[in-house]
């Protein structure tokens, strides 16, 4: 297919679910800010997980699809799609042919940001595998930018899809606001004074206006005490991390977070709330729970379990009418553990791994 934009909006730019392999030259992972909702598109699709989509934040553009016949799923916060001025539906496929529109109305309820997936991905170049945008080095995408008027768009090769097939409501994400993040703590949280600790966990923060992709910036009157000051020697900053700079109130670490970072870290976000953070508006009230890393796993675990139901039910799905012969590929087989002994700084280790 081929979309053109007819009219561009606050921000939409294209995301794959990350960039990996790039912080040692300080190429955030960047990607997508919920990759829950974007890897559900894009297997109702027919797509690989990791196809490129439009986020939108807060709206969508106007979007003619110019050529081809294909099918889209939008996933995500409501942000009132329409197709030719009718209302349609997230988490479902919906045909598309050439001379349809889609349009917005705007968030509606809970949520911040969709994801447009369409069959076959959108086809931008791969820049440091990845096709997402990083605006801020000019990277990715569509010339490093967000869309603007007169954007062109081309899908990449169609796999099956059946039109009408929705994710089933027990397999979305869970965007609930009144439920805490689960947090792990550490690496630093011996940095912080026990007291501290009491405060993080017991606090209600709200999200502040000056968030963005990079951070997620509380507010509160609440402030948390250091041991010996807010800075640390710089180390990496995972997805989640927990920052606690010298004001005393966190700011949680998103999709386009620095590569490394100097400031006391109590504790990180698990995945799956990162991205259901990403959801809320600014002024929303979160809280943090503390779980174990052990416990942490498990949720990823079921996460996983809830993908692998997906796939099957899309599959199995009563209507079986691919709408394009899908691409045969090779299958490439992976371990799924594994163990290995590593040194760091001259002291050993013995590792092992599994995957989710």
């Amino acid at each position: 297919m081929k979309l053109l934009i007819k009219a561009p909006c606050h921000l939409t730019s294209f995301k794959y679910i990350c960039r990996l392999g790039y912080k040692s030259i300080l190429i955030p992972v960047s990607g997508a800010m919920d990759a829950p909702a974007l890897i559900r598109g894009n297997i109702l699709l027919g797509n690989p997980d990791n196809a490129a989509a439009l986020e939108m934040t807060m709206t969508g553009p106007t979007v003619l699809f110019k050529e081809g016949n294909g099918a889209i799923a939008i996933t995500g916060a409501d942000l009132q799609p329409k197709l030719n001025g009718q209302k349609i539906s997230n988490w479902t496929v919906i045909n598309v042919k050439a001379g349809d529109v889609l349009t917005w109305g705007g968030p509606c309820g809970s949520g911040l940001r969709a994801y447009l997936c369409v069959s076959g991905g959108i086809d931008v170049p791969v820049v440091m595998g990845s096709r997402s945008t990083y605006m801020k080095a000019g990277i990715g995408g569509l010339e490093g930018r967000k869309l603007a008027q007169n954007d062109e768009l081309s899908t990449g090769q169609q796999g099956g899809f059946n039109a009408g097939v929705s994710c089933p409501e027990n397999l979305r994400p869970d965007y609930s606001a009144d439920k805490p993040l689960r947090t792990v703590l550490g690496p630093q949280d011996d940095y912080i004074k026990p007291e501290g600790i009491k405060t993080f966990f017991s606090t209600e923060y709200k999200i502040s206006p000056s968030s963005d992709r990079m951070g997620t910036r509380l507010q509160s009157d609440s402030i948390i005490e250091h041991v010996k000051g807010p800075d640390i020697v710089s180390d990496a900053i995972p997805m989640g991390a927990v920052q606690i700079p010298g004001q005393g109130v966190p700011i949680v670490m998103m999709a386009d977070r620095q590569t490394t970072g100097g400031y006391v870290k109590i504790g990180v976000v698990h995945a799956l709330d990162v991205a259901r953070l990403s959801q809320f508006l600014p002024g929303s009230a979160v809280r943090f729970s503390e779980i174990t890393q052990e416990q942490g796993i498990e949720i990823s675990k079921t996460e996983a379990r809830a993908l692998n139901s997906l796939r099957d039910y899309v599959k199995n799905f009563s209507v079986q009418t691919p709408q394009v012969p899908a691409q045969t590929t090779a299958k490439i087989s992976q371990a799924q553990s594994g163990a290995m002994n590593i040194t760091v700084n001259g002291e050993k280790f013995f590792v092992t791994w599994e995957r989710l």
